[in-house]
């Protein structure tokens, strides 16, 4: 079968060229396929070149839009913060003026509110292991005490809490861990 499919593909090519050795071409003729190649190939040179510019286009909108996503990027979770600031602010001038400690308390009380439900809106979560066990992968042992009333390993201190955005850790907890008596 695929010497048939030669012999075929070489009587195809033969036939053309056997059609235009006996066809003679008047100048005319040529003139006019030339011109007519002409055309096609300027047409074609047309289509390749607005394709580039559109290419370019499209990459320099795409860079204005990643530049403007990294400067703007932030911009819901600073309105969401935003509120906090005015919280603390005014907080503050409480403070000054009136001495009222408990009025302090509630009020500082719902601003950590305030701060930690906007930063749960974004991902972040807070680290806050006493009790658990140590983990390295998000906690940061500053130091090794010996206590008999928790099992050795154990995180008997959070000098500093830890956190996690979106579940990758942005700052370990430092903490004090147990180890059993010597």
């Amino acid at each position: 079968m695929s010497e048939e499919r030669e012999q075929a593909q070489t009587e195809e090519v033969q036939e053309p060229q056997e059609a235009s050795s006996t066809e003679e071409l008047s100048a005319e003729e040529l003139a006019k396929l030339l011109e007519e190649a002409r055309a096609q190939a300027s047409e074609h040179w047309d289509k390749v070149v607005r394709a580039q510019a559109e290419m370019d286009n499209l990459k320099k909108r795409h860079q204005r839009e990643l530049e403007q996503a990294h400067k703007f990027g932030l911009e819901k979770f600073v309105a969401e913060l935003l509120g906090v600031w005015d919280s603390l602010e005014l907080g503050y001038e409480a403070a000054k003026e009136n001495h009222d400690i408990d009025k302090l308390l509630e009020g500082t009380e719902l601003t950590l509110k305030m701060l930690a439900d906007a930063m749960g809106k974004f991902g972040v979560e807070q680290i806050d292991p006493k009790g658990e066990p140590f983990d390295p992968e998000k906690h940061q042992a500053m130091q090794v005490v010996e206590r008999d009333d928790v099992p050795p390993n154990t995180v008997v201190e959070v000098i500093q809490k830890g956190y996690s955005l979106n579940g990758r850790l942005v700052r370990p907890a430092l903490v004090m861990v147990s180890k059993a008596p010597a």
